[in-house]
């Protein structure tokens, strides 16, 4: 029931000559984040409370799963795309602007409505330690929403020339680099590079939406050469994300090295749109990449409170397994297998009830709907991200 009700709406909301391949790889890059933070984020019960640990930090051959999961340039590689095929229509920039913070942001308030609540009733009985991990992990999405937010805001300064946007990007996100880590500069000098490093993929995803001819070869053995290099001669970490107690994170703030394998991945994005465009005629597969589309924010959101929860609700006397032990061994990565489909579980049935909510408020049959009422019900796949302002 849960499945057809998540699955049934993007079929029926679909318009004819739509870029499926963009959609797909937006369910590609949510369910990269979803696995890989599920697989990496550890909650050990230690004597204080419960604090976060990481299997890379004990397994360092797992390193090559962040190279498959840690899938943020091809959101922003999507970002762009969706962005810059909706400005050349818009009637204002205002209206433009607002309109797609308006999509993006509500979600989170309904997040935050409701996190509000649960610190209330659960925070006062817990662990100091404890509510420290919970709130940080709960919590990390949103720079995510707020870097998004803010490349979407600039896309007019981007759009002439995001080829040469590149450029200037890639040189100064290596600059950073440069003072930061080689010169001895300041740390703080790199959160410059938490917009700048970002704005690469997004300025591609402009440019392909505005037809231009990416070599999607070039970028893509570029980026990995420029990686290797950057990882094996300039002493750059090999995974790409932070892992507790390491020195150096690629990722908090983004380096080089974040944006050398994101062009990776934007080239091999490039090179399988043909392949996923064609993957996505069949029903069955274009109904659960709709689906997913439909709640890609509210996924990104809400998939750590799914984690949280359960880690919480199994919290006993005695840890769990995969759930409350240090992940030091096999063992624990077999254990974490395991818990995976209960975190999905918990995260679709609380999409599932979020979904039956907002039903609640559709107008009732024999009721008068207006027009504006009828637009917002009618395509709800449109009206999440497909719909061109």
């Amino acid at each position: 029931m849960i499945a057809r009700s998540l699955t049934a709406r993007p079929v029926a909301a679909t318009l004819a000559g739509r870029d499926r391949s963009i959609d797909v790889l937006r369910a590609l890059a949510i369910a990269g984040v979803v696995l890989g933070h599920w697989l990496v984020t550890a909650f050990v019960l230690t004597g204080s409370g419960l604090r976060v640990a990481s299997p890379l930090a004990y397994l360092p051959v797992l390193t090559p799963v962040s190279w498959l999961l840690q899938t943020l340039a091809v959101f922003f590689f999507v970002g762009g795309f969706v962005a810059a095929g909706g400005l050349p229509r818009a009637s204002s920039y205002r209206g433009w602007l607002l309109a797609r913070m308006n999509r993006l942001f509500r979600p989170v308030l309904a997040f935050l409505a409701c996190w509000a609540v649960a610190a209330l009733v659960w925070m006062p009985a817990a662990d100091p330690e404890s509510v420290r991990t919970v709130r940080v992990i709960v919590l990390s999405p949103l720079w995510f929403v707020v870097v998004y937010a803010g490349l979407i805001a600039v896309t007019p300064l981007v759009w002439s020339r995001p080829g040469r946007a590149v450029v200037a990007l890639v040189a100064a996100v290596a600059v950073v680099d440069v003072a930061r880590l080689g010169l001895g500069g300041p740390s703080w000098l790199g959160w410059v590079n938490v917009a700048t490093a970002w704005l690469v993929p997004f300025c591609l995803g402009v440019a392909c939406a505005r037809g231009a001819r990416l070599p999607a070869v070039g970028l893509l053995l570029g980026g990995i050469v420029a990686t290797a290099a950057l990882v094996h001669w300039c002493d750059y970490p090999a995974s790409l994300v932070g892992v507790p107690g390491q020195g150096r994170s690629n990722l908090n703030p983004p380096t080089l090295v974040a944006v050398s394998f994101g062009l990776a991945q934007v080239g091999m994005a490039l090179l399988l749109r043909g392949p996923l465009t064609r993957l996505a005629r069949r029903p069955l597969v274009w109904a659960v990449v709709g689906a997913t589309n439909l709640s890609a924010m509210r996924i990104f959101l809400w998939h750590q409170t799914a984690l949280v929860a359960v880690t919480l609700f199994a919290l006993g006397s005695a840890p769990l397994p995969g759930l409350h032990t240090a992940p030091d061994t096999w063992w624990w990565i077999l254990a974490r297998l395991r818990w995976l489909p209960v975190f999905a579980a918990v995260l679709l049935g609380g999409l599932w009830l979020g979904t039956r909510i907002g039903a609640g408020r559709r107008p009732r049959k024999g009721r008068s709907v207006t027009p504006q009422a009828s637009a917002r019900w009618s395509t709800p796949l449109l009206r999440c991200f497909g719909r061109r302002s």
